[in-house]
């Protein structure tokens, strides 16, 4: 009797091993990095400083992280991508290259340019893809495979149930990455070239954030080593924000991008006070520049006395109108103060040496800066240019009602003069109270000063939120460089919210940078964002309604309840959200939130400050209306959406503030309300739960 035929491995056990074996190669690539002997390689001890760094972080690097998957997809091309077929035509994509002993790629990184089908192509545009396989997991541990065949087209198109699955999976944590679930509208922006700066308008929802990370982790495979040389920098709008993001790039394998909030960028002075919204409306204002240009230049005084400089037994006289031509010619090229300054010396001792060349010397450079540095040319320039100090000259502006009606004369109102005065002047700037406004001002004096260095790229988040002031800031950081901006116009909850991206880019310096509109929702169910929507007539009406491609419609509930109800109601439809998986946002305004903790507490609910990270443990974070922008929670529970209408100065500002709140939901929304809704709100008509107590809807809840 012959043997028995060996059966060939099921397709789920075959790909189970080639994640073994990838696992096995990217540990024997560690280990080869961990035992790089360089003693003996660099040529003095800071050489081997920078390569020993650069070691440690290629092992930081190739860390495998054990819940997440070392590769997540598969494109098998019809044909190899060679003619000696040495590549093959099958790649597995994943989070960084993985390769065995010979060289040969067994994991390829997503950036590369042989993983961009796996992403673009479709039926219509197959791009040589006879099999896509989208790949299942739970945990570390690949459970379920899912394949398309692009270039059959007996096949019909389908919804794949993975990558719902994928975009649905419960957040708990920070922010994870989407690298397994980029659409061909994403992956659009995320590889667009590092040379063009591109604004990325996106409804709630649409991974707008996560699109810019994405980008950062693309631009710095494609362009590494001209990035290493200008830097990178990731802003957004607050610490909470940066801290839920900030695993985002290291889990795509990179470490060293910087992230600072705009704040951060110009802490140049202590920030110890707050402006009226009407102050520090004016203060954002892009006129300020003008007026802060006119501060700047305003010492410089034209020379009324001849100078006389004095070398061994002669002296040369250079007549005060020829300064006074210097002093203007250096005026009229508008280059910066500092710049200007150090130039004048130089123009005054080049004048010099001109009249040492007529009398028949022969000067050369040593001799014109040693004229430079003489008391008395150095007397002209203090007395004509001189030194400015960007803190001082704002404290002048802020406190000298005389100096500022003179520098803003034509620019500004009287009564906005009124609103920008202090009305108790600081004796120094240590003791002053300085605003977040006042730190962008003193950050544009110091660029009129002195050139404020340019990054190679940098990705602004929440954008929709920045004063004129504060965009000229952040172009300042990226002048020479590009730009990723993201933002959600409706979503603008400051009283200076940019009106249109047009304005916005032109504060950046970017003008014409591209717009991409992103609509299609991953993250918000569809009942609550169509809810949500209602409000986009009165705070954004140029903008078109997001949409959801999620299967499941999540769960949503409207609770009204009697006033002294309220925060029994707020604390039981906590309670009922924490029996469902995954995290949870008590969002209210920020007014609400110590009586809410309070209630908290007293329930004996543990709960999280935003940016605290969230674990299967602690899962309820209560998050103030005011820091709950760019955050994402499971279930949300929205406490009385009318206060956090108006804890905000104006009603426009109060319903985009909501807007944000009603959106931070991934599977369902409980509304729990006393006051009446505003109108664009009230009485939809939907089937909306109706509840009269604390019970009412909470632990069934009324679904849409």
């Amino acid at each position: 009797m012959s043997a028995p035929e060996p059966t060939a491995p099921l397709p789920l056990d075959a790909e189970r091993a080639h994640l073994a074996a990838s696992r096995s190669a990217l540990r024997a690539m560690r280990a080869d990095a961990e035992s790089l002997d360089i003693s003996d390689v660099t040529a003095n001890w800071v050489n081997a400083e920078v390569l020993q760094s650069e070691i440690e972080l290629r092992i930081k690097s190739l860390a495998d992280l054990v819940d997440t998957p070392l590769f997540f997809g598969r494109v098998d091309y019809l044909h190899d991508l060679d003619e000696d077929g040495e590549h093959g035509n099958r790649f597995y994509i994943g989070r960084r290259h993985v390769h065995d002993a010979h060289g040969d790629p067994m994991v390829i990184d997503w950036r590369a340019p042989v993983s961009q089908p796996y992403y673009q192509a479709t039926k219509q545009d197959p791009k040589d893809v006879g099999l896509r396989r989208r790949f299942g997991y739970d945990g570390g541990e690949l459970t379920a495979y899912e394949d398309e065949h692009l270039s059959d087209p007996a096949e019909a198109e389908t919804t794949s149930r993975l990558l719902q699955r994928e975009i649905e999976r419960p957040r708990v944590g920070p922010m994870r990455d989407i690298v397994a679930t980029i659409q061909p509208e994403q992956d659009d922006i995320v590889r667009a070239p590092l040379s063009g700066t591109v604004c990325v308008q996106g409804a709630p929802g649409t991974g707008k954030t996560a699109v810019g990370l994405h980008r950062v982790a693309y631009l710095l495979y494609a362009y590494r080593e001209r990035l290493a040389r200008s830097g990178t920098l990731v802003i957004g709008p607050n610490r909470s924000f940066l801290r839920y993001i900030e695993q985002v790039l290291p889990a795509l394998g990179e470490l060293e991008v910087r992230q600072a909030t705009v704040d951060e960028l110009v802490a140049h002075v202590e920030v110890r006070g707050v402006d009226s919204a009407a102050a520090a409306h004016i203060k954002g204002d892009a006129r300020m520049a003008e007026v802060l240009r006119r501060a700047v230049r305003a010492g410089v005084r034209m020379p009324t006395e001849p100078l006389m400089v004095v070398r061994g037994s002669r002296r040369w006289r250079v007549p005060a109108y020829e300064l006074a031509e210097l002093v203007q010619e250096l005026l009229d090229r508008d280059i910066r103060y500092g710049a200007a300054r150090e130039a004048l010396p130089q123009r005054i001792a080049h004048a010099v040496l001109v009249r040492m060349e007529q009398a028949g010397e022969a000067p050369d450079d040593r001799v014109q800066n040693a004229v430079a540095r003489t008391p008395a040319v150095k007397a002209v320039v203090k007395e004509c240019w001189p030194l400015v100090d960007p803190a001082k000259l704002v404290l002048r502006l802020l406190s000298d009602a005389d100096f500022l009606a003179e520098m803003s004369e034509g620019i500004l109102t009287d009564d906005e003069r009124k609103v920008l005065r202090w009305e108790r002047p600081a004796r120094s700037v240590k003791s002053a109270r300085w605003s977040p406004a006042d730190a962008v001002l003193i950050d544009e004096a110091r660029d009129l000063v002195e050139r404020t260095g340019s990054l190679g790229h940098v990705v602004l988040d929440e954008a929709q939120d920045l004063s004129p002031m504060q965009y000229r800031a952040v172009g300042r950081r990226c002048s020479t460089g590009s730009a990723t901006i993201l933002g959600d116009i409706a979503q603008g909850t400051t009283p200076w919210a940019t009106e249109s991206w047009a304005a916005a880019l032109a504060h950046l310096g970017k003008p014409d940078a591209v717009v991409e509109e992103l609509t299609q929702g991953f993250r918000v169910p569809r009942a609550v964002i169509a809810y949500a929507s209602r409000l986009l007539p009165a705070i954004a009406p140029e903008l078109s309604e997001a949409t959801s491609i999620r299967d499941s419609p999540g769960s949503f509930a409207v609770l009204p309840v009697a006033p002294a109800e309220l925060d029994g109601a707020v604390v039981a439809a906590c309670r009922e959200a924490l029996r469902r998986e995954g995290s949870v946002g008590l969002i209210a305004a920020d007014a609400r939130v110590p009586a809410l903790a309070a209630a908290l507490g007293a329930a004996g609910l543990a709960h999280l400050s935003p940016g605290e990270e969230t674990s299967r443990g602690a899962r309820l974070t209560l998050v103030p209306a005011s820091l709950a922008k760019g955050l994402e929670y499971d279930h949300v529970v929205l406490d009385e959406p009318a206060k956090v209408v108006d804890g905000e100065p104006d009603e426009r500002t109060g319903l985009r503030r909501l807007y944000v709140a009603l959106t931070r939901a991934v599977s369902g929304l409980a509304m729990v309300h006393a006051a009446p809704l505003p109108a664009l709100l009230a009485g939809v008509g939907t089937g909306v739960g109706t509840g009269v107590g604390p019970e009412a809807g909470v632990g069934v809840g009324v679904v849409v």
